[in-house]
């Protein structure tokens, strides 16, 4: 058996990479991953974002906690392989205060019906944490098998201490919740991302952080967290003497365990800086185990070539044979509820009204429905025989019933069968004879009316933007051309007409169309004046073009070309600047970092940041160069005035 977990940053944000994005399934996904138990965090989905490729999966059963608040933030979820394991309990939350599906906190129900190891009031108390808050962020998923307790766990990040306070709870109430279920004889596994790592060798930036905050190895071990987290830890470095309540190491490091001198063996890594190609990064992801279940586990890694989020999924391995209380057994007898499993084999099947109730697939948006597979499967004979009889009615007579009368058992005369055609167009009543159906009201055609088509040309008063200049220029207040096509301006009506200053006066007449009654127009001088005093702006038409010099039409052309190109210039985007340390060309960023700077766009080397995490020259890794882009705009600008003279 193998049980996996990964913080996904996003629930599909994997099906974005390969070898996710070629099967898109959650099903492919978890066999890629050869696991039985996948425990994911970081979903940053509410329930209302479940959907059915997420909970409806052949042969898998899921258990989510989501937060309760927050859209798109934390959310744990766990999923089951039904061939060889099943939980037989199921919670949300470390501290139980949730209600249950039946209502009552968990931390209220029986015995028989909890997990347990809940914190007493006291421990409540030493938080400083509302409790209810506390669990209500969905970053904490509790199942319960024969064989152990699993925690699948998001534990707040360091938010530059925005949070430590909730963080330093949280991880207290997951101390005090393990502590309590050892104590009361349960084994316990412990796996996500905890967002802390165990010494330096688990964190590349240790070392530099250290320096920026002016402290020694031994503060930076005893950081409140990281002195919590080593004191569950067999093998964790804790100065100094140990906290009361906590003398014990209770859980062992698989991952470390199999590779205990094993350098950049980290799990997370900062997309800002690009830093996973250099691996420079951290060891947040684990699974922990009880040091009873050492002998338990066969292998454990990490997968940092698998891509699809910041982190990497992480695995370990189980024995198909452990040891409990001295007696060897099959691993599968433990793994779902009693007598399912005898000496590793299969006696009953699995059934959904037999898990949990905080199960998805039995949430009630998700009751009573089927996959896509179960839908073509073949029905039940007692499914099938009550159809039969309900479809049997005194209107429909059966198929013995058409054949033989009821009265004296002669054959019964069956009426002309109707062509596909005919039973279109006419319904068969109950004599069998044809009758035409009633006609609906006719209605009149809704008349769509015709899309209008765009003119190769200009119309005659098109007063477009001629360069990009002319966005700039205010323009000249005229009155709008609102007659009509072949009306005549009379009098003083030429005046309304205002000839713009960049447009020349062009000798074309464009021909005007006669009237209905086929008589002359009454003024044709002065419809002549109008049309020639009418300012033309359709300057590509051929007829324009007989008109002009050719001098006049170079002229044109070169000014088209020029706010062609000064639109090129506009919104094209700008020319990167070669890094200094390998002569390719830069990357843009922006600084988020709140100060003077904050908003400012800079040029920096497009390599991943290396292994070191700093800069290098003469490395293949990310140079020295910084240039800001306001800076770098300025020298083009003084280097374009250079050239042109």
């Amino acid at each position: 058996m193998r049980l996996t977990t990964w913080n996904v940053n996003g629930v599909r944000n994997p099906f974005g990479y390969q070898p996710w994005n070629t099967a898109r399934t959650f099903p492919a996904m978890f066999d890629i991953l050869g696991s039985d138990i996948v425990v994911m965090q970081e979903l940053k989905i509410q329930r209302k974002d479940l959907r059915d490729d997420m909970v409806i999966l052949d042969g898998w059963d899921c258990y989510f906690s989501l937060p309760k608040h927050k859209k798109g933030y934390s959310g744990v979820g766990i999923y089951t392989r039904n061939a060889t394991c099943a939980p037989i309990k199921a919670e949300e939350g470390l501290l139980g205060v949730l209600p249950s599906p039946s209502g009552v906190p968990y931390c209220d129900l029986m015995d028989e019906e909890h997990i347990g190891g809940y914190p007493n009031a006291l421990q409540v108390a030493e938080l400083g944490v509302d409790p209810v808050l506390l669990d209500s962020e969905g970053r904490c998923m509790v199942l319960e098998f024969p064989a152990f307790v699993l925690f699948g766990v998001y534990s707040p990040a360091n938010s530059n201490g925005l949070r430590d306070d909730f963080r330093y709870g949280f991880i207290c109430a997951l101390d005090c919740r393990i502590r309590n279920l050892i104590k009361a004889g349960k084994r316990v596994i412990l796996v996500g991302d905890l967002n802390v790592s165990r010494d330096e060798n688990d964190t590349a930036s240790a070392l530099e952080d250290m320096r920026k905050a002016g402290i020694v190895h031994e503060d930076y071990i005893s950081t409140p967290n990281r002195r919590i987290f080593n004191q569950l830890l067999e093998g964790g470095e804790v100065i100094g003497e140990r906290d009361e309540g906590r003398e014990d190491a209770i859980l062992w490091d698989t991952t470390r365990a199999f590779h205990p001198d094993r350098k950049g063996m980290y799990t997370h890594w900062e997309q800002k800086i690009n830093a996973r190609p250099g691996n420079f990064g951290s060891r947040i992801d684990f699974v922990l185990v009880s040091r009873a279940m050492q002998s338990w586990i066969k292998d454990a890694n990490i997968m940092e070539g698998l891509l699809g989020s910041d982190h990497c999924p992480v695995f370990a391995d189980f024995n198909d044979d452990v040891e409990v209380d001295g007696a060897r057994v099959k691993l599968a007898d433990l793994m779902s509820p009693a007598r399912v499993f005898d000496n590793g084999i299969r006696q009953k099947e699995w059934n959904v009204t037999e898990v949990p109730a905080f199960s998805a697939k039995r949430l009630p948006e998700f009751d009573k429905r089927r996959s896509i597979k179960s839908m073509f499967a073949a029905p039940s004979v007692k499914r099938a025989a009550s159809s039969m009889a309900s479809e049997a009615t005194p209107d429909c007579p059966t198929p013995s019933e058409e054949a033989f009368d009821k009265t004296d058992g002669t054959p019964e005369a069956k009426p002309d069968l109707v062509d596909e055609k005919q039973t279109s167009d006419h319904i068969i009543n109950g004599t069998g004879t044809a009758t035409l159906p009633k006609r609906k009201a006719s209605t009149p055609a809704k008349t769509i009316p015709a899309k209008r088509q765009k003119s190769d040309g200009p119309s005659l008063g098109t007063k477009g933007q001629q360069s990009l200049k002319g966005f700039f220029r205010k323009s000249a207040a005229s009155k709008p051309n609102t007659l009509g096509a072949g009306t005549h301006l009379e009098g003083d009506a030429q005046a309304d007409i205002i000839k713009p200053e960049s447009t020349p006066i062009l000798n074309h007449r464009p021909s005007t169309p006669p009237p209905a009654d086929g008589r002359e127009p009454a003024d044709s001088s002065s419809h002549e004046q109008a049309n020639t005093t009418t300012p033309r702006t359709d300057f590509g038409s051929p007829s324009s073009a007989v008109t002009l010099s050719p001098a006049q039409f170079g002229a044109r052309v070169a000014a088209a070309e020029q706010n062609q190109r000064s639109w090129g210039n506009l919104f094209s985007r700008p020319i990167a600047p070669m890094c200094e340390g390998h002569t390719e060309p830069c990357k843009t960023m922006l600084t988020k970092k709140k100060g003077s700077n904050q908003g400012r766009s800079f040029w920096m080397c497009a390599r991943p940041l290396g292994p070191s995490g700093s800069k290098e020259k003469g490395t293949q890794w990310r140079c020295a160069t910084f240039i800001w882009c306001s800076d770098w705009q300025s020298r083009k600008a003084e280097e374009k005035r250079l050239e042109n003279g």
